[in-house]
C-alpha cells in the first residue's frame, strides 16, 4: 500500500513539474510615452497651467444655437448609442469572468431504469442480495435521484483574477472610447454647423453679385444703343449673369446636404437648422492654450482607451500563461438516491453525496495551448504599437493645428486686405465704364476677382473656427 502511495505521489509531482513549463512573455518597452517631448515646440514653453483640453465644452462653445444643436446630438446620434450598448457588453464579460471565481451550484432531478445481464458481476450480485428479508433486488433496477450538485476551479495560479482584471481594463478602455466618440461627435457637429454657416454667406455674396452683374447688363445694352459699346459687351455680361446663377444654385444644394449632414449627426429627420449668419463673419476664435503634451495622456479618452486596451493584452497574456499550469478542480454533489420514489423518504439510508478534488494538467499535445498563448503574446505587442501610434498622432496632430492657427490668421487678414482693395477697383471699375473710360472686360475681371476673394476669405474664417474646435478636440476636450 505505501509503495501504490509513492507511484501516486511520484505520478502527481511529475505532473505538476511538466505542466509549470510555460513560456516566459515577451517583454516590452514603451519608448513613445518614456521620450515624449517637454513641449510641443522646442524653442516654445508652454503654459502648464493652462489647456483648454480640460474646458467644459457647454463653457467653450458660446453660440446658443451650436449648443442646442449638440445637446441634441447627445441625446439621439445612434452611433452614440451603439458605443453605449458596447460598453453594456463589456460590463457583461466583466459579471462572467467575476463568476468564474465562485462555485457553481446547480440542483437537479433524475430518473432512470438498469437492468444488467444476469450472468455479470452485476446481474449476479443483485440476483443474490436481498433489499428486505424476503424481498429481492428489483429487475430491472430503477433510480430515482435529486439534489445538489457543486463545481469549483480554485484558482492557485491567479489565471482566473487575472482574466478578471483583463476584463475590467477593456470594460474601462469601452467607456473611454464612449468619451472619445463624444469628442469626436461635438468636434463634428461645430465643425459642420461652421461650413452650413459659411455657406450661407457665400449664398449672400453670390447674390449680391448677382444683382451687380444685373446692373452691370443694364448698363452695356444703354451703352450700346449709345453706340458706346458693342454686342460683345452685351453678351459677356449675361454670360457673367448666367454663371453667377448657377452658382447660386450649386450653394443651395451644399446648403441643403449641410443642413441635412447635422440633422443626421443629431438623429433627425431633415429639418432647417436655427442658426444666425450675420455674426458669422465678426466671430472671433476663441484662443487655445495647449498645455504640455505629457498631459495629452490624461486628457485625451483615445489614448487612455489604447492605455487600457495595452493592460487588458498583458493581463491575457498572464492568463494563456497560467494555461500551462495544472488546474484544480472540486466537484461535490449531496441529495438523495434510491431505485424506488417511496424509498427517498427514509434517512438516513437514503442520503447520497460525493466529494471529488481533481488535480489535472496538459502532458501530451500542448499545440492549442501554446498557440493561444502565441496569439496572445501577438496581441500584446499590437496593443503596445497601437498605443505608441495613438500618442505619437495626437502629438502631431497638436502639433500641425498650432502651426495652422497662425498661418490661417495670417491669410485671413491678408485676405480681408485683398477683399478691401478689390472693392475699391469695382467702384471705380464701373464708374470708368459708365464714362466710357475702361472697357467690359476691366469691369468683368475685377468683379470676379473680388467675387473670389470673398469666396476665399469667407473660406478663412470657416477654418479659422474649424481649426481652434479641432485643437480643442485634439486636447482631449469636448467629452466632459
Amino acid at each position: 500500500m505505501k509503495i501504490y502511495n509513492k507511484y501516486i505521489a511520484a505520478i502527481a509531482v511529475s505532473l505538476v513539474l511538466a505542466s509549470c513549463k510555460a513560456p516566459m512573455a515577451t517583454v516590452i518597452q514603451d519608448d513613445v510615452k518614456n521620450n515624449i517631448p517637454e513641449n510641443f515646440k522646442q524653442d516654445e514653453q508652454q503654459d502648464v497651467n493652462n489647456n483648454s483640453g480640460t474646458t467644459p465644452w457647454r463653457q467653450f462653445f458660446t453660440d446658443p444655437n451650436l449648443v442646442s444643436l449638440i445637446e441634441t446630438s447627445l441625446k439621439n446620434n445612434q452611433e452614440l448609442m451603439i458605443t453605449l450598448q458596447e460598453i453594456e457588453i463589456a460590463k457583461s464579460g466583466v459579471v462572467a469572468k467575476k463568476g468564474k471565481l465562485s462555485p457553481t451550484v446547480r440542483a437537479g432531478l433524475g430518473a432512470g431504469v438498469k437492468k444488467a445481464g444476469r450472468y455479470t458481476s452485476e446481474g449476479a450480485g443483485d440476483a443474490s442480495t436481498e433489499i428486505e428479508p424476503g424481498k429481492e433486488m428489483p429487475d430491472p433496477l430503477g433510480n430515482f435521484e435529486g439534489g445538489l450538485m457543486a463545481n469549483w476551479e480554485i484558482d492557485i495560479w491567479k489565471k482566473l483574477r487575472n482574466e478578471k482584471d483583463a476584463a475590467v481594463a477593456h470594460y474601462l478602455s469601452t467607456v473611454e472610447g464612449k468619451n472619445f466618440v463624444l469628442s469626436n461627435l461635438i468636434e463634428e457637429v461645430a465643425d459642420n454647423y461652421y461650413e452650413l454657416l459659411a455657406l450661407d454667406n457665400q449664398m449672400d455674396i453670390i447674390q449680391q453679385y448677382i444683382k451687380l452683374q444685373t446692373r452691370a447688363l443694364e448698363i452695356s445694352k444703354i451703352q450700346k444703343q449709345a453706340a458706346a459699346a458693342t454686342e460683345l459687351a452685351v453678351k459677356k455680361f449675361e454670360a457673367e449673369l448666367a454663371k453667377s446663377k448657377a452658382t447660386e444654385y450649386t450653394i443651395r444644394q451644399q446648403i441643403t446636404e449641410k443642413e441635412n449632414q447635422i440633422n443626421a449627426l443629431c438623429g433627425r429627420y431633415p429639418q432647417p437648422i436655427v442658426r444666425t449668419k450675420e455674426s458669422f463673419m465678426s466671430t472671433i476664435p476663441q484662443t487655445v492654450y495647449t498645455g504640455i503634451p505629457s498631459q495629452l495622456l490624461a486628457n485625451r479618452p483615445d489614448i487612455k482607451q489604447a492605455e487600457l486596451e495595452l493592460k487588458a493584452a498583458k493581463l491575457d497574456v498572464e492568463a494563456a500563461r497560467k494555461e500551462f499550469y495544472p488546474s484544480l478542480e472540486i466537484s461535490a454533489t449531496l441529495g438523495l438516491e434510491a431505485f424506488k420514489p417511496s424509498y427517498l423518504v427514509k434517512m438516513p439510508e437514503s442520503i447520497a453525496y460525493n466529494l471529488v478534488g481533481e488535480l489535472a494538467g496538459s502532458l501530451i499535445n500542448k499545440s492549442a495551448i501554446k498557440a493561444n498563448f502565441q496569439t496572445a503574446d501577438a496581441k500584446q505587442i499590437q496593443a503596445l504599437y497601437e498605443y505608441d501610434k495613438t500618442i505619437l498622432n495626437a502629438y502631431l496632430d497638436i502639433s500641425n493645428l498650432m502651426s495652422k492657427v497662425k498661418n490661417i490668421d495670417q491669410y485671413y487678414q491678408l485676405k480681408s486686405q485683398e477683399t478691401q482693395a478689390l472693392d475699391q477697383s469695382i467702384d471705380i471699375a464701373n464708374q470708368l465704364f459708365k464714362n466710357s473710360r475702361a472697357d467690359y472686360l476691366e469691369v468683368l475681371l475685377n468683379q470676379r476677382d473680388a467675387l473670389d476673394a470673398k469666396m476665399e476669405l469667407i473660406e478663412a474664417k470657416q477654418k479659422q473656427l474649424s481649426t481652434v474646435v479641432d485643437i480643442y478636440k485634439g486636447l482631449g476636450g469636448g467629452w466632459k
